[in-house]
């Protein structure tokens, strides 16, 4: 069996509000509503993300978001009211760590090595 795919998942308290949110991080609406608790947005190099009620378990839940280019979510963000002050840059990677409105931990990175995955 080979995996051909991977899901990064977040809990959220409020399905509508949380679509509302990430659709304005992502620039887009959700790709797919599986169920009518489930929201996922699907990337163009592959993966997804899904956006779940459950509010038990809200706000701790982690995942990063790579990006070609990090200056516009900086911006995107700011715009969106979130602190983006939380950022850090290395020879092969700029980061910029946000929090959703539940407080669930969002990694934004841009790979700066071309060795390494985008």
């Amino acid at each position: 069996m080979a995996i051909e795919n991977a899901i990064a998942s977040v809990a959220v308290s409020d399905l509508k509000a949380a679509i509302a949110w990430y659709h304005e991080l992502l620039g887009k609406p959700p790709d797919s509503n599986p169920m009518p608790e489930v929201a996922e947005w699907r990337f163009p190099g592959g993966g997804w993300l899904q956006v779940y009620q459950l509010p038990e378990r809200a706000g701790n839940c982690s995942f990063t978001l790579a990006v070609s280019d990090i200056e516009p979510m900086i911006a995107k963000v700011e715009k969106l009211g979130v602190d983006a002050s939380e950022r850090s840059s290395g020879p092969r990677v700029k980061t910029l760590m946000i929090v959703d409105p539940d407080g669930n931990h969002i990694a934004i990175a841009q790979s700066i090595d071309a060795s390494m995955a985008h």
